[in-house]
């Protein structure tokens, strides 16, 4: 008999990671764990799905903590010896203050690089990461000014020099012809998802020297009717669920989709500029050339 083949969904009592839990319960042949940092929301979530006649499980996890990080680790690698996906769709938007944006960062991103350091060890021959980004990290991209754009885009970047480009980025918050009223609501959110996707080819860059076949991409949601978007995005959350399960579930074969950023299903460059489905936010940002 063989192992239990296992998912893991970060973020995932609510939103989008919650669609992603009902859609890889529907369609994983193995044990799917709906995480959050709140035990008794998460149970609550996990009820709710079982009323639909599916079955996830639950595992406490905050991604903030490293403790927690890593006692997620001990149970999974001690239950199943290993884990086949992960999706990192915890998230965290709003801020009104530089140190609420620092707060960001650290759960959108280095959360992220927490995470994959724990459980890339897990990770068996074939598995998928997903990680749940956003147009925004593209966007971003795109109306940086080019010498720190290349920055960015090293082939030889390293996790440690990506984290240090993000906070240096970040920190222009600093520049004194920037407007904090007009850009802290995007700003930091922007930079985090900025990082998750270059993280994403670094990661895919380094699982591929060692021939186990996993596969590592990013992926927008879209604009999705969620607390993130005010309730004002256009999908519902099984729609924008479609395409990290998509990424999640990629069949062994498929090689050709690897350290990608990938919205509606369509792989796009990760310095695309005109994805945001935002016009105010499209309206705002080229002005950040100028400073940034």
């Amino acid at each position: 008999m063989g192992e239990r083949k296992v998912a893991v969904v970060t973020g995932s009592n609510k939103g989008v990671g919650f669609g992603i839990v009902r859609g890889l319960c529907q369609k994983f042949h193995g044990d799917v764990y709906l995480t959050s940092r709140d035990e008794r929301r998460g149970r609550d979530a996990v009820r709710e799905l079982e009323k639909e006649g599916l079955s996830p499980k639950f595992h406490q996890l905050d991604v903030t903590d490293k403790r927690s990080i890593y006692t997620i680790k001990n149970f999974l690698e001690k239950t199943y010896g290993g884990l086949d996906i992960l999706v990192n769709a915890g998230i965290m938007k709003s801020f009104h203050t530089k140190e609420e944006g620092n707060k960001v960062i650290e759960t959108n991103y280095v959360s992220v690089v927490n995470i994959s350091e724990a459980l890339f060890p897990l990770l068996r021959p074939n598995a998928r990461v997903v990680n749940v980004s956003s147009r925004m990290g593209n966007f971003t991209a795109f109306n940086m000014k080019e010498e720190t754009k290349m920055k960015f885009a090293s082939q030889n970047l390293t996790v440690k020099e990506l984290t240090s480009l993000v906070w240096e980025y970040y920190n222009l918050f600093d520049c004194p012809n920037f407007n904090p009223k007009l850009y802290i609501g995007q700003f930091a959110y922007g930079v985090s998802k900025l990082g998750l996707n270059r993280l994403t080819s670094i990661l895919q860059r380094n699982v591929s020297a060692d021939q186990r076949h996993i596969l590592v991409n990013s992926c927008c949601p879209g604009y999705v009717d969620t607390d993130m978007s005010d309730h004002k995005g256009l999908l519902t959350v099984d729609q924008g669920a479609d395409t990290p399960v998509y990424l999640a579930l990629l069949p062994t074969d498929q090689k050709s989709i690897a350290g990608e950023m990938v919205c509606e299903r369509v792989v796009v460059k990760w310095d695309q500029g005109d994805l945001h489905p935002n016009p105010l936010i499209k309206s705002m940002m080229p002005s950040l050339k100028s400073l940034l």
